[in-house]
């Protein structure tokens, strides 16, 4: 699928679900220039990942805008396809701010997701991304009636002293092996986090380019075991300014409530704190989900910034009508 509109000042939209050369460095562009400006990346690690190549992606589709031929903004949409919420993730070039562009990408990706809803299904609404509260998109959120429907908070803490891990009776800890555990992994990703919209999908070919990325090292990624079932992970991650991250810490739902995951997470802070010397460690978690809240604050994590999702509600699909303020 692929269209494109044009404009008399210049401005030309392209939708289209393989990325060309030239369309991979119009997004590169937009969002290099926006994390410079911003301060933080514009898309999620998964919207960045599918930039990594051009290859046509099953409900993604990719939105270039440019103003007179230059990068002007970039938006990424998923739509699921199986009765759940599309998501969207946008960016506009720090030099063209101001302008009505982020609507006009907006717009693009409002009309382009009832067409990519199967039949019988329904597009229940479209969840808009604004990574760190950008204000930019909270006047976007204003203009289409969004309503807020999940705060994801970024928790920093520095290095200082970390607890040692407590395991319950009868678990045991070891680290990832690569091509051997990735199906049992995915097994407990799924039900460990059966009620997140994003994690707990992850597919194959998530986790393998995960697991391609140059980050990745499997002495940081730890799993639990009790006998022989895995029954919990901690997956850390270091970023190339050296801060450590919690990346996912997931726990069956047999042993919540155990300590196992206060013990996961101590066994990964020691981990990016002691052998990889980190001077502050980074996690995300849901504001809806207040004993992973205070799992952390314990832990001495503070709220260092928030992501909000905002949904737009789509009443008629496919081609139901694009919201306008």
């Amino acid at each position: 699928m692929e269209t494109t509109t044009t404009s008399p000042t210049g401005e030309s939209i392209r939708v289209t679900s393989e990325l060309s050369a030239e369309d991979l460095r119009i997004a590169r562009a937009v969002l290099t220039a926006a994390a410079v400006d911003d301060g933080r990346e514009a898309v999620s690690e998964a919207g960045r990942l599918r930039l990594r190549e051009a290859s046509e992606r099953p409900g993604v589709r990719h939105v270039l805008q440019t103003l007179g031929g230059r990068p002007a903004g970039y938006a990424q949409l998923e739509v699921p396809g199986d009765g759940t919420p599309a998501t969207a993730e946008l960016a506009v070039h720090p030099e063209v701010r101001r302008q009505g562009l982020g609507g006009r990408l907006a717009d693009a990706v409002l009309s382009t997701a009832p067409q990519l809803v199967p039949d019988g299904e329904t597009l229940p609404g479209i969840d808009f991304w604004a990574h760190g509260g950008h204000p930019g998109s909270t006047r976007l959120a204003e203009r289409y009636g969004a309503k807020l429907v999940r705060e994801l908070r970024q928790m920093r803490r520095p290095a200082g002293e970390v607890p040692e891990p407590v395991l319950p009776e009868g678990v045991e800890l070891r680290t990832f092996r690569p091509g051997e555990d990735d199906a049992a992994w995915l097994r407990l990703n799924a039900l460990a986090f059966a009620h997140h919209p994003e994690q707990g999908a992850w597919t194959e070919a998530d986790l393998a380019d995960r697991l391609a990325e140059p980050w990745f090292d499997p002495a940081g990624f730890f799993l639990a075991t009790r006998g022989k079932d895995l029954v919990g992970f901690h997956w850390t991650k270091v970023h190339p300014d050296g801060l450590g991250e919690v990346y996912v810490v997931g726990v069956a739902p047999g042993e919540q409530g155990s300590g196992l995951g206060r013990a996961l997470t101590a066994a990964g802070l020691r981990h990016l704190v002691r052998d990889r010397g980190v001077p502050a460690v980074l996690l995300y978690v849901d504001a809806d989900n207040p004993a992973a809240v205070r799992v952390y604050d314990r832990l001495g994590f503070t709220i260092h910034e928030v992501d909000l999702m905002y949904r737009v509600q789509v009443a008629e699909v496919p081609g139901g009508p694009v919201p306008r303020g």
